[in-house]
């Protein structure tokens, strides 16, 4: 089921990253990263590039929990698509081949 969604998840995001580009939510990287930092605590968790070249990254702040996800375009542009509350880091790890537990 999450396999089917992933194609699915890089479509919205590719159009979503068209769609802000255009909004008031960008601004050069620099000055999107520094407000995350002085006004909410969060530093970078994670990051992935999109098939579009674009930079997917989590920005969250482990006193607070708040969470930030943006998206940064080829010309340095940033873009916010998404934030909320409640942030934990994780580490899964793969369960061993044939065990279905």
């Amino acid at each position: 089921m999450i396999k089917g969604l992933i194609p699915g998840l890089g479509v919205t995001l590719l159009l979503s990253t068209a769609a802000l580009s255009q909004s008031q939510n960008c601004a050069p990287r620099d000055i999107v990263v520094q407000r995350l930092i002085d006004a909410y605590g969060e530093t970078r968790q994670s990051m992935g590039l999109t098939a579009n070249n674009a930079v997917i990254e989590m920005f969250a702040s482990d006193t607070s929990g708040s969470w930030t996800m943006t998206v940064t375009s080829a010309n340095g542009m940033t873009c916010l698509v998404a934030s909320g509350q409640a942030f934990e880091s994780m580490i899964n790890t793969l369960p061993k081949s044939g065990n279905d537990v």
